[in-house]
């Protein structure tokens, strides 16, 4: 049987998909090698364009065509399966979306796949070439370790074009539950770690000489997660190929020195942090108690990885009941004079599947409910519910100014310049430069639609200057 494995994109926010570092759909990669050797796969990946999408997939060319889907994305997904059911190919959805919004996607697929699919899918497999196909397949929350599951098909590259860096994942769950995000939802809450050997032989599989560890929580939130990060760590000194990589973790992993240490000697050069937002009451909204139990020690845990020579990514979200358009200008000059390296900022987005889509749903503060035609405005970069202190679209136009000032102010060469003088290390600093570039310049082609959007430019307002300021704060002291 001959397979496609498919990942949609929005095709709204030019510049946010199309622009920046390739980066794998590590979920179709994972599936593709517990494809048993007698049928083959291919993968289309839409962060190329959707145009090898719609001419490949013909029935002379495929038998089956499986779909992921994050919500952003789901809309585009029911437009290929509908192509596929047309040309009289099968089609069964997974990912985040499918497995939130199961009967939404039943309408459109011949099946859908609930949950993490690792385990079924080579049932999948057999059942579609017998020509049996269920129409709904419940996966599991699988023992990673003792399986030895969640390996990825390094070596085999989209049809449609070329990643610029690999991707790779040690662990799946995560245990904090945060009110806005699907990953307890969907990979649960205990953190399931892969067995170590075979991280290391899946890292020295790898072609490109940058990995992004795509781990939620790569260091976890206690003393027995810690130790097992620390041991992976050791192996990748020990028998790993040399490369540079970052991941996302919590802001805990500041009290570790020897595990910040270890990383850097790994390789890791920046660690993605969910700040979220420096408000507490906001922090106790978001169920982001580690971030709350930290909060006025932000600078002491940023510097410590600063010593280690690890870079910060900090990621804030706006949005919140507490939140004013005043908002994005002071989480972003606080984020800059805390010494956060590279700094993004979204709009709060209620997903299906996640507590907080459930509570606007009951409270009638969702705006954006055409579904499906809707879910492409789920990008993290559009507002689709009506926040307490503002409105949806004063909270854009917010989000808006930010992005035009980061395209217009000299900043990222002084950005980089700072992180070397707090790290000490020209890779890290190098790290930063290439990730705010790429932040730039996505920013610089999504200001014209913005424009088009709202129809102004941003002035010189109060609220601007606050915004401006933060791109021209670069080498205050620690």
């Amino acid at each position: 049987m001959r397979i496609a494995l498919v990942n949609p994109i929005t095709r709204r926010n030019q510049g946010y998909h199309t622009v920046g570092s390739y980066i794998p759909q590590l979920g179709l990669q994972v599936l593709a090698r517990l494809v048993p050797p007698e049928h083959e796969v291919d993968l289309y990946d839409e962060v190329f364009g959707p145009r090898a999408t719609d001419d490949g997939l013909t029935a002379d060319r495929y038998d089956l065509v499986g779909i992921t889907g994050y919500t952003s994305g789901a809309t585009r997904a029911y437009e290929i399966a509908q192509l596929c059911r047309r040309r009289g190919i099968r089609t069964i959805m997974g990912g985040p979306h499918a497995s939130a919004c199961p009967d939404e996607a039943l309408a459109h697929v011949d099946a859908v796949a609930i949950g993490e699919c690792d385990e079924i899918w080579p049932q999948i497999i057999a059942e579609a070439a017998a020509g049996r196909m269920q129409r709904v397949y419940h996966g599991t929350l699988s023992d990673l370790e003792a399986l030895g599951l969640g390996g990825g098909a390094q070596r085999l590259a989209p049809v449609n074009g070329k990643y610029s860096v690999s991707a790779i994942q040690t662990s799946r769950g995560c245990p904090v539950g945060c009110e806005y995000c699907s990953v307890t939802q969907f990979n649960g809450a205990p953190i399931r770690r892969r067995r170590i050997a075979d991280i290391v032989s899946e890292w020295n599989e790898t072609t490109q000489p940058f990995t992004f560890v795509v781990d939620d929580n790569f260091f976890g939130v206690g003393p027995k997660h810690a130790e097992w990060a620390k041991e992976l760590l050791r192996a990748l000194i020990r028998h790993g190929k040399r490369r540079l990589w970052f991941s996302q973790t919590t802001i805990n992993m500041g009290d570790d020195p020897e595990g910040l240490r270890l990383a850097y000697r790994a390789g890791c050069r920046g660690m993605l942090v969910g700040f979220e937002t420096f408000n507490a009451e906001s922090l106790k909204e978001y169920h982001k108690g580690i971030n709350r139990n930290n909060l006025a020690r932000y600078r002491e845990l940023i510097n410590a990885f600063h010593r280690a020579g690890v870079a910060v990514f900090g990621g804030f979200i706006i949005g919140a009941d507490q939140d004013t358009p005043d908002t994005v200008a002071e989480t972003a000059i606080a984020a800059v004079r805390l010494g956060i390296d590279i700094i993004q900022i979204t709009n709060l987005t209620p997903l299906p599947g996640t507590k907080m889509y459930d509570r606007f749903l009951k409270e009638g503060r969702l705006l954006a409910t055409s579904y499906p035609a809707d879910w492409e405005r789920y990008t993290f970069t559009e507002t689709v519910y009506q926040p307490k202190n503002m409105t949806a679209r004063e909270l854009d136009e917010a989000i808006y100014e930010l992005r035009f000032a980061a395209a217009k102010e000299s900043w990222v060469n002084k950005r980089a310049l700072r992180t070397f003088l707090r790290t000490r290390s020209l890779t890290t600093s190098l790290f930063v430069h290439g990730m705010n570039k790429g932040w730039k310049r996505m920013a610089r082609i999504q200001a014209p639609h913005d424009a088009q959007r709202f129809g102004f430019m941003p002035q010189p307002t109060p609220r601007f200057a606050k915004i401006r300021d933060a791109f021209r704060i670069h080498l205050q002291p620690a």
